[in-house]
């Protein structure tokens, strides 16, 4: 009998759904040209992270969100598959400036959204959140990976 519920117990852990990392999180503001936004996002810098997002979650704090970090510009496309909330998907250009803002996306859907140009990164916030605050496109994103508004870099 205690080999069954043995069994049983392993059948259960191994079905169960896998819990991510935890991954890392930094502070990443949006500047408009009427206010500064804060917000804590999940860096997702990875194809495993960046493949799982925000599936499954079914609360995301207001100042909260996911950096998709693709190290390059390329073309991307996101969909809402097993992901319950609905968000808005900001598309950042590799200088840090918002490319365009796909907002409020249906839960749930599998249709495609995708990038107008070759973007750097994705970020997604609550959804309908953006027009709230006023985010648009050509709003500078401050993060480790863009480069600071202003600052050029420098050429050897």
């Amino acid at each position: 009998m205690r080999l069954a519920a043995h069994l049983i117990g392993l059948l259960l852990l191994a079905l169960a759904p896998v819990q991510a990392a935890a991954l890392p999180v930094e502070t990443v503001t949006i500047v408009g040209p009427k206010a500064s936004h804060v917000f804590h996002m999940e860096i997702a810098a990875d194809d495993a992270s960046r493949e799982l997002g925000l599936m499954h979650r079914t609360h995301l704090a207001r100042d909260a969100g996911m950096l998709f970090d693709f190290g390059i510009a390329q073309m991307v496309a996101f969909w809402m598959k097993d992901t319950p909330l609905p968000l808005d998907m900001l598309f950042v250009r590799p200088d840090g400036t918002i490319s365009t803002v796909a907002a409020n996306a249906v839960p749930f859907s599998t249709a495609t959204i995708p990038s107008a140009e070759p973007v750097r990164a994705v970020i997604e916030i609550n959804g309908g959140l953006a027009h709230a605050l006023g985010i648009a496109p050509g709003d500078h994103v401050i993060a480790s990976i863009f480069p600071r508004p202003g600052v050029r870099s420098r050429r050897p």
